[in-house]
């Protein structure tokens, strides 16, 4: 079921302004040894402290807000910052694993009890996904009050570690996104690395990080949603540059699929679908890091610029545009991983004045064999 509300009525929504609510994580427990990273261990990031801007790296980009002074040897948590367009908007989320639901805070009708796993999509790269309530009734006169259709993925470490004698997830990630408004609108993101990381010494070689991505697509110029699912790589070369680490990496084996029905959809090109030698369809390109100078800092956060190109007419043309953000973290001595969110944007070369926006998170891990 669609939920669009009428343009004016998004527009006011949209138009709306308000300070969001401070974002920290409070820890309760994580998942026992061998749970999927789909099944999420009951946790919070509830308020407790105002937050601030993070320091910037090298170049034209900016850490996200969160963690205002952050360490190697601490946590560190970040948030979408406040844009003109609603993103920024959650700062605080929950997960209630003997309910299997997940609760948002500060975005207006989502409903008024907890999040549900998807109906149709329940899981998306291994990652959580949830569903808000399609109506309210009004206490009153019992009348039912559409809501707005917003869907959340969230994904958390299979690997634990302790932070102030608790044990928690060493990275967690959410994003909540609603294809219920005329522009990208309200949600946001949030990710974390608990406890600290010791990065290796200059010199001492290259690392690989790889695992599970799922996103979700939303749009200016239409409703609709769509989520996605692939596969994501990070290396980090600890030798060069010599002013920072260098971070590569690409998202690959991209899919996307309808919101509603749960079906695979053609999100690129008109009809035109590429195949793998093996018979693998993919749904959108391989999106590629800009190799740069100033990628990471010495508390283990990376950050850069993130495009991909397809194939239109013989000639090679931009597709998307973006920024990715994550932080390194775990036992680099035996292993490690990095968390992070991807934000991209794109022309939709299915409609006309049509762009699309999307929002991802992945988990990514670096195992010995």
């Amino acid at each position: 079921m669609t939920r669009l509300l009428s343009t004016a009525a998004l527009m006011a929504l949209l138009t709306a302004c308000g300070d969001g609510q401070p974002f920290v994580f409070d820890e309760d427990a994580v998942a026992p040894p061998g749970d999927d990273a789909g099944d999420p261990p009951e946790d919070a990031f509830d308020d407790e402290e105002p937050p601030a801007d993070g320091e910037g790296f090298e170049g034209d980009l900016d850490v996200p807000p969160g963690t205002a002074s952050p360490s190697p040897d601490a946590s560190i948590r970040r948030f979408e910052p406040l844009n003109e367009t609603g993103g920024g908007f959650v700062r605080s989320v929950s997960y209630n694993a003997a309910e299997e639901s997940f609760t948002v805070d500060n975005l207006a009708f989502d409903g008024i009890t907890p999040y549900r796993r998807d109906s149709g999509l329940p899981s998306m790269g291994g990652y959580a996904v949830f569903e808000s309530d399609e109506t309210v009734r009004d206490p009153v006169n019992g009348d039912e009050i559409g809501q707005l259709d917003y869907r959340a993925i969230y994904g958390v470490s299979r690997n634990s570690t302790t932070v102030d004698g608790e044990r928690m997830p060493v990275s967690r990630f959410a994003i909540v996104r609603s294809g219920d408004f005329v522009d990208y609108g309200f949600g946001g993101f949030l990710y974390e690395r608990n406890g600290g990381v010791e990065l290796p010494e200059r010199r001492d070689g290259q690392a690989v990080f790889i695992g599970d991505y799922a996103g979700t697509r939303v749009f200016s110029g239409r409703g609709g949603q769509e989520l996605t699912e692939g596969r994501m790589q990070i290396a980090v070369d600890f030798t060069d540059f010599n002013e920072s680490e260098g971070v590569d990496g690409m998202l690959y084996d991209r899919h996307a699929y309808d919101v509603e029905t749960g079906r695979p959809i053609k999100a690129t090109q008109d009809g035109t679908r590429v195949e793998t030698a093996d018979g693998v369809v993919l749904d959108l390109p391989t999106a590629r890091f800009t190799l740069a100078t100033g990628s990471t800092t010495a508390d283990g956060e990376i950050l850069g610029n993130i495009s991909s190109s397809v194939m239109v007419d013989g000639t090679l043309e931009d597709y998307e545009s973006g920024s990715y953000y994550g932080i390194i973290g775990g036992d680099l001595d035996t292993g490690g991983e990095v968390v992070g969110v991807l934000v991209m944007t794109s022309d939709d070369p299915r409609y006309d004045g049509v762009t699309a926006q999307e929002t991802g998170g992945f988990i990514l891990y670096r195992e010995a064999p």
